[in-house]
């Protein structure tokens, strides 16, 4: 149905890399893996809810004096 090939692999590469040089990619490679690792993380831990309450009156009550 919808296939990429290598032909069409090494014109997506090339337009890349022409538009952000060989400098960024090892740059915007690691940003992508890291992307992808946290959001793996975060599919397997388990929601941790914070119910510490915050400190808002505190905050205000300093303010006013």
């Amino acid at each position: 149905m919808f296939g990429i090939g290598m032909p069409e692999l090494l014109i997506i590469l090339v337009i890349v890399f022409l538009i952000f040089g060989a400098n960024r990619l090892p740059e915007i490679g690691a940003g992508i893996g890291k992307a992808i690792r946290n959001f793996k993380k975060s599919i397997k831990e388990s929601p941790e809810i914070d119910v510490t309450p915050k400190k808002e009156n505190e905050h205000i009550k300093s303010n006013k004096k």
